[in-house]
């Protein structure tokens, strides 16, 4: 089991920019072990470090706290690395918003209990508004009623795959998935032996 999610409450880290791509998230110098912890060290280490491995003083996470990642229009392009979810969920992310994701980070984020939280751009640009002016707005992700409200933004919906949905709210693995209804498929193939 894992952590489910359901409402997710917090600030937000706000990274304004279009087309962060995987590289960025997890540059691929550091993929070369399989293990999933570590990742959230390096994410987006060379926008946090200098050639030298001293700390940009002026990049854009600097002083930035909160479980939700509100960043630009198609988040997650590049090549199809999981680090890439992996990285963002071992730094505490639990969410990240965006106008559109690149299918593939997409996924591999709902396999790894990252809710990638689609809106419009719209809605996207009015957050960014209110996050610039205000960081400390709390944003409130309610996954159960597919929703999103940020208090000067206002509310907006979301989607997302039923299946997804339902292993995000309760824990689930695919695996994990399958076996809580381990009886039922006992008693099926039983019943056609």
């Amino acid at each position: 089991m894992n952590d489910k999610i359901n409402i997710i409450e917090s600030t937000a880290v706000l990274v304004p920019v279009d087309n962060i791509d995987t590289d960025q998230i997890i540059p691929a110098r550091f993929l070369k072990t399989t293990g999933r912890e570590g990742f959230g060290e390096k994410l987006f280490y060379d926008w946090r470090f200098g050639p030298d491995g001293a700390p940009v003083e002026d990049n854009p996470l600097a002083g930035q706290k909160g479980v939700i990642l509100v960043a630009g229009n198609n988040f997650g392009c590049g090549s199809s690395r999981e680090h890439a979810a992996w990285a963002l969920h071992d730094a505490g992310y639990r969410a990240v918003v965006s106008s559109s994701f690149a299918d593939i980070f997409r996924n591999n984020a709902l396999n790894n209990f990252l809710l990638p939280v689609k809106v419009t751009e719209d809605y996207l640009s009015s957050i960014t508004a209110v996050l610039k002016k205000a960081p400390d707005t709390v944003i409130r992700i309610d996954l159960g009623a597919q929703t999103i409200s940020v208090p000067g933004a206002g509310e907006a919906s979301f989607g997302i795959n039923g299946y997804k949905k339902e292993c995000l709210m309760k824990g689930y693995s695919d695996i994990d998935y399958l076996l809580a209804d381990k009886e039922s498929i006992i008693k099926y193939e039983n019943s056609h032996a």
